[in-house]
């Protein structure tokens, strides 16, 4: 095996961090926003950033569908690889889930949905009174606590095989071979 292929290529990495700084910002935004001053933007720059996220998952799923990752170290013990994809699967899963179900909670809503004030996005037929927006609603709110611990499990996986294991796995999202 090349030293190449024990690290993800340029776009995985670009991908991964724009991504990962997306739903950091998103989620800390989320955390916060009833305490911002009345009249800041934070709702409608939330809203941007989840389409942003939507839309780059969308690109990276079909990028990992189609580019063969670097395989974890040997030395791991079955429980760690199975937690790190099973981990990774959910996380995929939320970055498709959370941004749609905001995208059903706004489309119920009155104001218009754009993408950083640059165009108007299409909103879903839904109204306030449908179980979708309900649901929507709910799964937002508690999925979003999910994704802050699966974030910082996420982080912090990654900085105990860096500085604890001393093994490739953070090394591999951060440089090419």
């Amino acid at each position: 095996m090349t030293d190449g292929e024990l690290h993800y290529n340029k776009v995985a990495r670009a991908l991964h961090w724009t991504i990962a700084v997306l739903i950091i910002v998103n989620l800390i935004i989320g955390l916060i926003h009833d305490y911002l001053p009345k009249g800041t933007p934070a709702i409608p720059i939330h809203k941007s950033i989840g389409l942003a996220v939507l839309a780059l998952s969308a690109f990276r799923l079909i990028w990992r569908l189609t580019h063969t990752p670097p395989p974890l170290p040997a030395a791991m013990l079955g429980w760690e690889k199975f937690t790190a994809q099973s981990v990774h699967y959910i996380l995929y899963a939320l970055m498709f889930i959370m941004p749609l179900s905001g995208w059903i909670m706004s489309s119920a809503g009155d104001r218009p949905l754009n993408f950083f004030w640059l165009f108007d996005v299409p909103k879903f037929d839904v109204a306030k009174t449908d179980a979708i927006t309900g649901l929507s609603r709910q799964a937002h709110t508690v999925l979003g606590y999910a994704m802050t611990a699966l974030v910082v499990g996420h982080i912090a996986a990654a900085l105990r095989h860096h500085f604890l294991l001393k093994d490739n796995v953070l090394n591999r999202m951060l440089r090419a071979g």
